[in-house]
């Protein structure tokens, strides 16, 4: 397992998803981010614990496949990405920081 750096933890979480669905986990305490490819479930976990000042009591991710991306003849990838959802403890939220509005 390689040792990551707190100050990069800001770099593994790239961004939240706002969905249908995820709004709806969000009523069951579980968050998705969009995160770097290579970050791993215990680097995604403490990120989010680093960033948010929460309790982590679970990550799940997905590895979707890659889509082709066709320009005139030419045939290549979307850029490959990484999703993590993330279950905190009761008690705990990151809906208000992430979501001000909501």
């Amino acid at each position: 397992m390689s040792k990551i750096d707190p100050r990069d933890y800001a770099d593994l979480i790239q961004r939240p998803i706002l969905t249908e669905k995820a709004t709806r986990m969000m009523e069951l305490n579980q968050f998705t981010f969009d995160v770097a490819p290579k970050a791993t479930k215990p680097q995604i976990k403490a990120a989010i614990e680093e960033l948010f000042k929460v309790k982590v009591i679970g990550v799940n991710t997905q590895n979707p496949p890659r889509k082709k991306r066709r320009v005139g003849k030419f045939v290549g990838f979307k850029p490959c990405y990484k999703r993590a959802t993330v279950t905190l403890t009761d008690g705990d939220s990151i809906r208000k920081l992430l979501f001000p509005e909501v």
